[in-house]
């Protein structure tokens, strides 16, 4: 008996413990996604070389580079100048460790926590990078799209078909928008985010998605407008609005799915 005792013990804190450790990856992956979205912006490489302060250059020491922990315990400044740092990096690591813990508690450790966890560093680095500087680069969605190609067909075991549906369909939806508003209503960025969701989800969870993207986005640009942020010709960072619904659709699409076919039988 004392062995089964030890051994629930041994799964009882392994599943009290699991939630803190894929919180702790989260935010150490968070931290890098920082830098990732820091050196893409000043083109350099992010595989190398040490951090340092944007403003004294001074390089950070391993107390400096804590994920969300080091922001508060330095008041969000650096510890060298005392200039405030960014707010950029403890919400990426925090929206990071959120993003992994709500796929973990959706999935648990299946297949699907490891591809979606890479799929949503992808669209971190991408929100964050279009909410900031309104671009979603080349660099970003090509590796992203072969990544999706390889983890959906070989981890998810999503048909090819349904891959290639999702790829021309998502693709296709914002490319007819660009030439119809003649490059107005989106840009050439979007046509490849909207492919590369494709790649990540299939053209059924892709539909999801485009509806929780458009939903988002109308209610976030109505209230930006009733509160004088944005005007209704200003440009807005759709490619945030498309990453959020992307993982939105990781997260309910086959819930939404299962619920309109059943609605479709009852019917």
């Amino acid at each position: 008996m004392p062995p089964l005792y030890v051994l629930a013990f041994f799964c009882y804190n392994c599943k009290v413990m699991a939630p803190v450790l894929i919180i702790i990856l989260g935010l150490v992956v968070g931290s890098f996604l920082n830098v990732v979205i820091c050196r893409l912006h000043k083109e350099v490489s992010f595989l190398g070389g040490r951090s340092y302060c944007p403003f004294c250059q001074h390089t950070l020491g391993f107390w400096d580079l804590l994920p969300l922990f080091s922001f508060i315990f330095l008041r969000g400044r650096c510890h060298y100048c005392r200039k405030p740092i960014s707010w950029q990096y403890p919400l990426v690591e925090a929206a990071t460790a959120l993003a992994f813990l709500i796929i973990y508690l959706r999935y648990g450790l299946a297949p699907e926590f490891f591809v979606y966890s890479v799929f949503s560093c992808f669209l971190i680095v991408i929100f964050t990078y279009d909410y900031r500087y309104y671009l979603i680069l080349d660099k970003i969605t090509v590796p992203a799209m072969v990544v999706a190609l390889i983890l959906s067909v070989f981890v998810l075991k999503i048909s090819g078909w349904h891959l290639l549906y999702g790829f021309f369909l998502g693709g296709g939806f914002f490319l007819l928008q660009f030439l119809v508003s003649k490059g107005k209503w989106v840009g050439g960025g979007d046509i490849r985010l909207g492919a590369l969701m494709g790649l990540m989800l299939g053209y059924k969870y892709l539909l999801v998605a485009l509806f929780a993207a458009y939903v988002l986005g109308s209610l976030i640009g109505i209230l930006l407008i009733i509160f004088g942020k944005k005007g209704w010709t200003s440009q807005v960072p759709f490619g945030t609005f498309l990453s959020a619904g992307t993982f939105a659709a990781f997260i309910f699409g086959p819930s939404v799915i299962d619920y309109y076919y059943q609605g479709l039988f009852i019917l």
